[in-house]
């Protein structure tokens, strides 16, 4: 690849500049740990071992890195951003496919078009175009260190375009027309003027009564739920930064880093040895052994507040595997080892009862809620059928509430209209987004089912809907056409390979 690129040389602006950092953070702070049997997943009939996994995952740390928005974004995007595990596997999974289907479809790239998406990332860019010393320094400071090469520039640039390309063929098949993206257009950005009947639950908590009794029967009833908390406890090691490395910066904070983590390594392989013993394993690298009390999985013991990983790596733990991964925080690493569980145990009905009287209690006030809910909306729906909308007024009062107007609206916010900065911020409903849903099928004078809320529930009336501004018509409506026709054809992409996964016959070997 360098070689190729330097052939362009004579259109080239040389600049020196130094490699971004979020690149290497990538790197040390990747978390395999949801990576961890033998056999990661089995796929069009095939084992997919643990190497192939953690190294298909690197890549996509590289294309976050190249700032590549299909294998960066439209590979995981259906998972689950805060389970990190989950991303690394969907991607390592789905990049899988992609390369299958852009075998099977004939999906070739050329090395000139490879060269001309390298050419212009992002991070091998300055004001002048193509800057050679910082592709140079990127492969030297940042692929180098963690076992990659330019091989991988050229292979995730390689995956990109056969992904653009599988979305290119499916989006042949999608369009918007004219009739569809006018009445959308007119739904999405229409004011729509609404009035709301709030039903809380402080009204209705004087009309739930728990007795002895039903705390009896509820507790029979429900026993198997009803058990303490799970308790651990563990001894640790932490390695960390010390006070004047954590000043570092760049490439200095990394090698840093990477010398802690060749330091857990090193400790998590002695202790796969026969016999092992935890202590003597930090002993021997001059490591100090910390103990936590008894913690639960809600409140971690306060020496794991750090991150709330550690906490949750510690209810991994079990007597077969009792000793963590090396656990990356902001400037180090943990690892944990099992020192003890208290097992869950069931409660007596005397420890129990707050939590029964509890549930009884927001159960049938959920019931009232709903009942009180259901008859409004019945009554609001028969008095539309009064003349001039006064019979809706009526049975508004009727019902003994009081029915608050909210200031217009529209579904979706105007993409044209977010540049006045000197605009205050809006005083908007908490529940507006569920009062947006509500309504957004209903017809002027019509009435929304009820919809329970965090403290009750609420009624939502439609009392009309104003078309969009002409004026801002023509920007406002290709800014909309364009982002609806995007999101349809993301629809399909993700569809497509949805039905791609089922094809290949994925099976995970941990869920």
């Amino acid at each position: 690849m360098i070689t190729i690129l330097r052939k362009h040389r004579h259109w080239l602006m040389i600049v020196i500049a130094i490699l971004a950092l979020p690149f290497c953070i990538y790197f040390v702070k990747t978390d395999y740990s949801a990576i961890r049997p033998d056999r990661f997943a089995r796929i069009y009939n095939r084992d997919i071992s643990l190497v192939e996994a953690k190294r298909d995952a690197r890549l996509l740390d590289l294309a976050r890195a190249l700032e590549m928005p299909g294998l960066g974004q439209d590979l995981v995007a259906s998972a689950n951003k805060n389970d990190q595990g989950q991303v690394y596997a969907q991607f390592i999974l789905n990049l899988l496919i992609l390369r299958h289907e852009a075998a099977r479809l004939g999906i070739r790239p050329t090395q000139s078009e490879i060269v001309d998406v390298v050419r212009n990332l992002k991070a091998f860019r300055s004001g002048s175009g193509f800057d050679l010393n910082k592709y140079n320094d990127f492969v030297q400071n940042a692929l180098s260190p963690n076992g990659l090469s330019e091989a991988q520039i050229e292979e995730v640039a390689t995956d990109e375009l056969c992904l653009n390309r599988i979305k290119q063929l499916l989006a042949t098949g999608v369009s918007l027309p004219e009739n569809e993206s006018k009445a959308n257009y007119e739904k999405a950005y229409g004011k729509l003027f609404v009035s709301v009947i709030r039903l809380r639950s402080a009204d209705f908590a004087k009309d739930v009564q728990v007795t002895d009794d039903d705390v009896r029967k509820y507790y029979e009833s429900h026993k198997a739920e009803f058990k303490s908390e799970e308790k651990r406890k563990v001894d640790f090691v932490n390695l960390s930064l010390t006070d004047e490395q954590k000043k570092l910066a760049g490439k200095e904070r990394i090698d840093a880093l990477q010398k802690l983590a060749d330091r857990a390594n090193d400790v998590t392989q002695a202790m796969l040895e026969k016999g092992a013993d935890f202590k003597q394993v930090a002993e021997k690298s001059q490591l100090p052994l910390h103990g936590t009390g008894e913690f639960t999985a809600a409140v971690p013991d306060p020496q794991l507040n750090g991150d709330p990983r550690l906490g949750s790596a510690a209810f991994q733990l079990t007597s077969q595997e009792p000793v963590s991964d090396p656990i990356q925080v902001a400037d180090g690493f943990y690892i944990l080892h099992l020192a003890g569980i208290v097992e869950a145990r069931p409660l007596t009905i005397d420890e129990a009862k707050p939590r029964i009287v509890e549930a009884i209690k927001n159960g049938r006030m959920r019931e009232l809620i709903a009942t009180k809910g259901a008859e409004i909306v019945h009554q609001l729906r028969e008095a539309t059928e009064s003349p001039a909308g006064a019979g809706l007024e009526a049975a508004i009062q009727k019902t003994g509430l009081k029915a608050e107007k909210l200031p217009p609206f529209s579904l979706l916010e105007d993409p044209t209209a977010k540049s006045n900065d000197k605009q205050e911020p809006k005083n908007e409903s908490p529940d507006l987004i569920a009062i947006k849903n509500a309504v957004a099928e209903i017809n002027p004078g019509g009435v929304s089912d009820f919809f329970p809320w965090e403290d009750g529930g609420v009624v939502a009336v439609l009392e009309k809907r104003e078309p969009p501004d002409p004026a801002k018509d023509p920007e406002s409506k290709a800014a909309f056409d364009q982002r609806y026709l995007g999101n349809k054809r993301t629809i399909v992409f993700h569809e497509w390979l949805r039905d791609r996964q089922v094809d290949a016959g994925l099976q995970f070997s941990r869920g």
